[in-house]
């Protein structure tokens, strides 16, 4: 008999998880969406918004005094590489563009480890991950911190990209670069704003994905966990990143639970790949990303 009860806590894990997946993509699309780049060092952002964090918190610096801090770090961090990396290169091929981030990547990670040494932290938010019973389906109370931490989150940026005027500045660049000089806009202070946005995208994913996994340099790899959920939502749709996260979520722990005993488990990890390639072959464009139309 198909045990229906242990399916929706399984799906409903997943569903949970793949928010933290859709918080590192969605510093990825509020890059690309704007400027055209593929942001490599998103995932040395995040781990060094997390061990900025951690390292002040464990010197004595109270919790919310080490969380501005970082905070203002990351926006510093932010504007600084806008202004010393990308607008240097505006107008650059898109490789010489990824390439950039690539190697400032490096960069990112080898001055957290100048800066804060190569140690493993411990991070602890207050949040235990523990599971708790809800109409008779076991949810992890970390899962949904996560989520409500993310959800306020989108809804903070949905709100300022909605109804301020740089938030309408980021939409006119977003949907034409040209027609938004044209019109007087200027394009570095909306690309600063943006990476403004995506340090502070990644001081929160930092904090969540460093109390799940530990504060350590494996954790600027979770940048890959983010690029099925861009192909499959689209790499320039805020709303794709969040769809696409929850979906891959969903998909890792059922096709662990229910088809990797047949491939003897451990599939988790590259399932999402899978499904991402072939997704490619159906809609390079992703559910919500804009599609491409070029003359010939």
């Amino acid at each position: 008999m198909f045990d229906y009860q242990f399916f929706i806590e399984v799906l409903v894990g997943g569903l949970l998880s793949g928010v933290m997946y859709s918080l590192v993509a969605i510093g990825f699309v509020l890059i690309y969406k704007t400027s055209g780049v593929l942001n490599f060092a998103q995932g040395a952002m995040l781990l060094f918004a997390a061990l900025t964090f951690v390292s002040l918190a464990e010197r004595g610096v109270p919790f919310w005094l080490a969380l501005g801090t970082t905070l203002v770090i990351m926006v510093a961090l932010g504007v600084a590489i806008e202004r010393t990396v990308l607008r240097p290169l505006v107008n650059q091929s898109p490789m010489t563009l990824f390439m950039a981030t690539l190697g400032l990547s490096y960069v990112i990670e080898g001055a957290a480890q100048l800066l804060w040494g190569t140690q493993v932290h411990g991070l602890n938010l207050g949040i235990d991950d523990v599971p708790f019973e809800l109409g008779g389906v076991l949810i992890s109370q970390f899962d949904l911190f996560a989520a409500a931490i993310a959800g306020a989150l989108v809804t903070a940026f949905a709100l300022f990209f909605r109804f301020t005027r740089t938030g309408l500045a980021f939409r006119a660049v977003a949907d034409d670069q040209f027609a938004a000089l044209a019109i007087g806009l200027r394009l570095p202070r909306v690309w600063a704003a943006v990476w403004t946005a995506a340090g502070i995208v990644a001081l929160v994913a930092g904090l969540l994905w460093g109390a799940r996994l530990g504060v350590q340099f494996s954790l600027s790899l979770v940048v890959l966990k983010a690029l099925p959920v861009l192909v499959l939502g689209g790499f320039d749709s805020v709303t794709g990143a969040i769809v696409g996260g929850v979906l891959i979520g969903a998909i890792e722990k059922l096709a662990e639970v229910y088809v990797g005993p047949f491939f003897g488990g451990g599939i988790e990890a590259w399932a999402a790949y899978v499904v991402a390639l072939g997704f490619l072959l159906v809609r390079p464009s992703g559910l919500f990303g804009q599609k491409l139309v070029e003359r010939v």
